[in-house]
């Protein structure tokens, strides 16, 4: 199905500053609560959910603009400034105490566990106790059972108690080959378990700048071949690009040529510069 373009030029606007706001691109700064109020109020949002946006957008990387009632009253020529304001809040809450909190609760949660494997004697164990439940089950079900069907369950008693002899046997050959094998299957594991926790590590690094820094970078390559001379065609009021490459382009892209080269130039700029800060 073809993508294509909301009327609502607002709208599009709005869905860049969000992904200005993963970036927290800015070539600003707030120095006071009253100018981050002033600033949330022209939004329409309370700081509280401005951080819960702010929050979504860094740690999932997706687009959270549900709630924005004041979008339509951004004009076109105020687009960079709010871009850059958006994401100067965004940048300074990046470094609180709430943010962090919330990114190392993202990070423990995603951190893989290890996997411990049954000893030779557990799986013995289990398998005697399985096999003892089995009899068990079907001995019951004999008693139950009709005359016409006892002598089904009688050879399938049969078969569980076999079944129960030979997992007792000390000689059992599957139990002496996961014996056999039980320490090299251990090291596997280990060393498996070691490897998605370097994984883990490099997604999720200690220092939660460097998770934003990925992000960034996100951007800057969504962005970085916009063509914002791009023709569109309208059909039945939907608006499409000519170019059918340009279509198939992901949203970030498409959002980006939305808001315009202006927004998008001041943000890519930021956006570089954060990149090099973050060490």
């Amino acid at each position: 199905m073809k993508q294509h373009y909301y009327r609502q030029s607002s709208i599009h606007f709005f869905l860049l500053a969000l992904i200005l706001i993963i970036v927290g691109a800015s070539l600003l700064s707030f120095k006071t609560e009253q100018l981050y109020g002033d600033f949330l109020k022209q939004l329409g949002i309370t700081k509280q959910e401005a951080n819960d946006k702010i929050s979504s957008s860094f740690l999932a990387g997706g687009l959270d603009y549900y709630g924005i009632r004041n979008v339509k009253s951004i004009v076109t020529n105020d687009r960079a400034a709010v871009v850059k304001d958006i994401a100067s809040y965004a940048k300074q809450y990046a470094v609180s105490a709430e943010y962090i909190r919330q990114y190392m609760a993202l990070k423990e949660s995603n951190k893989p566990e290890p996997y411990k494997l049954e000893t030779p004697e557990e799986m013995r164990n289990n398998m005697i106790r399985q096999a003892k439940e089995a009899v068990q089950q079907t001995e019951e079900s004999l008693k139950k059972a009709p005359a016409e069907m006892k002598a089904i369950f009688e050879k399938t008693l049969d078969a569980a108690k076999q079944n129960l002899k030979q997992i007792e046997d000390p000689n059992n050959k599957n139990i002496k080959a996961y014996t056999q094998n039980f320490a090299a299957a251990e090291k596997q594991m280990k060393e498996s378990h070691e490897n998605l926790l370097k994984q883990w590590e490099a997604k999720y690094p200690t220092n939660h700048l460097l998770y934003i820094k990925v992000r960034l970078q996100e951007f800057l390559d969504a962005t970085k071949d916009i063509d914002f001379g791009a023709q569109l065609i309208e059909k039945k009021g939907v608006k499409y690009f000519v170019n059918p490459d340009y279509e198939r382009k992901g949203n970030r892209w498409k959002a980006a040529f939305r808001a315009g080269k202006e927004a998008v130039e001041a943000a890519r700029t930021f956006a570089e510069q954060w990149i090099n800060e973050i060490k």
